[in-house]
């Protein structure tokens, strides 16, 4: 289902998966693919808010206060960037929806606009090894260039590859404590979302462990029905 009725985008996907799965880069494949368009729910905010426009005044006025963007507000925003020509060929949804209430206003947005989701793909990872891979990440405080405990070390011990820099840096949310708790309130928060799409048979599962190549692979298989 490459080329959808006249007036409905194409393809239309969910990719669900904790931070450092890698969602991005599956998104940036499926872009260059099949021309399909990330729509990130943080990038949406920041371009509506730009934009000026009578949603983005009232969005801004609910993020200057502190208090979160309602769902009402979010699906509005993602029913008028859905309708922009560059969506003309499908689009990818990464950050939206987060919870059952949140799926099920997207589902009454699109089935006003006769059209529906393809496929929900959940990128499956492995917590304690995707916590060692995250975890361990440091860079170059000079140049930044990236290294890793395990993975990647610089071929010196303490001293950069690319400058000599002696000066290394970590990510405060690449600390493997941080980057379980983060974990753990994905979980949390998004299991509820499995059985709802798995219920309307469009949840589809892909090992985000594996390389990219082969998670690519398994993503392509997914949406030729395979």
């Amino acid at each position: 289902q490459e080329i959808a009725s006249a007036g409905s985008p194409g393809m239309k996907l969910i990719l669900l998966g904790p931070p450092g799965a890698g969602k991005g880069t599956q998104a940036q494949e499926l872009e260059r693919r099949r021309n399909l368009v990330q729509l990130s729910t943080g990038d949406m905010l920041r371009a509506v808010i730009a934009s000026g426009s009578a949603l983005g005044q009232e969005v801004k006025a609910i993020i200057d206060t502190g208090a979160l963007v309602p769902d009402d507000i979010m699906v509005r925003m993602i029913a008028d960037r859905i309708e922009q020509p560059d969506c003309g060929d499908g689009f990818i949804l990464d950050g939206f929806p987060r919870t059952t209430a949140q799926a099920e206003a997207l589902d009454v947005m699109l089935d006003a606009r006769n059209t529906a989701l393809d496929h929900v793909i959940a990128m499956v990872v492995d917590a304690d090894v995707l916590t060692r891979r995250i975890g361990g990440r440091f860079s170059c405080a000079k140049c930044g260039a990236g290294y890793h405990d395990e993975f990647q070390k610089p071929r010196q011990d303490g001293v950069c590859d690319h400058c000599g820099g002696t000066e290394f840096t970590r990510r405060s949310d690449d600390k493997p404590e941080t980057v379980r708790a983060r974990l753990e309130a994905y979980e949390a928060q998004t299991a509820p979302l499995l059985p709802y799409y798995r219920d309307k048979n469009l949840l589809r599962s892909v090992n985000a462990m594996a390389g990219i190549d082969e998670v690519t692979a398994e993503i392509e298989k997914i949406l030729m029905g395979a």
